[in-house]
């Protein structure tokens, strides 16, 4: 894979900590729709690409601090199995104004990578099914493409079956 855009070059949090972490990414762009209803799901048509190899990052709180979960476009986040795989009783949803806040990023292009604070991450383990998956880029229209094991290394995430 390249770490080329076409049509220019981009740099975001995310492309920065890949680089610097020497991780074998590429760049996705694609032209975002504001009316879009999901962003990954745009996304997974805009690219071409089916939508289990398209995964969203979402922030959950865990009644101590934050975590990240990564499941594909196309399932939720299961609570109760995120609750377990982090070992804490349970888990809701992050607000989005303190996962913004926490993750340096706006809504709808949450990366996992290059977040402000490493925070606990869990991959689903479908990830695991494909060569590589796509995640968000930092920002809406922006997808980087790697390796599961790419994304687990540069996050130091664990994974388990948390979608459903």
């Amino acid at each position: 894979m390249e770490r080329k855009v076409r049509g220019g070059s981009v740099g975001t949090p995310a492309t920065v900590a890949l680089t610097k972490a020497k991780i074998v990414y590429a760049v996705r762009a694609y032209q975002h729709d504001p009316a879009a209803e999901s962003f990954g799901l745009e996304a997974a048509q805009a690219l071409g690409v089916e939508p289990a190899r398209v995964f969203k990052t979402l922030l959950v709180s865990t009644g101590t601090g934050l975590a990240v979960g990564i499941v594909p476009v196309d399932r939720t986040l299961d609570l109760k199995a995120m609750a377990s795989t982090l070992g804490v009783k349970k888990v809701a949803m992050a607000d989005p104004v303190a996962a913004e806040r926490s993750s340096g990023y706006v809504l709808g292009g949450i990366s996992p990578v290059g977040q402000k604070r490493l925070l606990p991450t869990v991959v689903d383990v479908s990830a695991f099914e494909h060569e590589t998956i796509l995640v968000s880029g930092g920002r809406r229209g922006l997808d980087i493409e790697l390796s599961p094991e790419a994304l687990v290394t540069v996050t130091q995430a664990s994974h388990g079956p948390i979608a459903r």
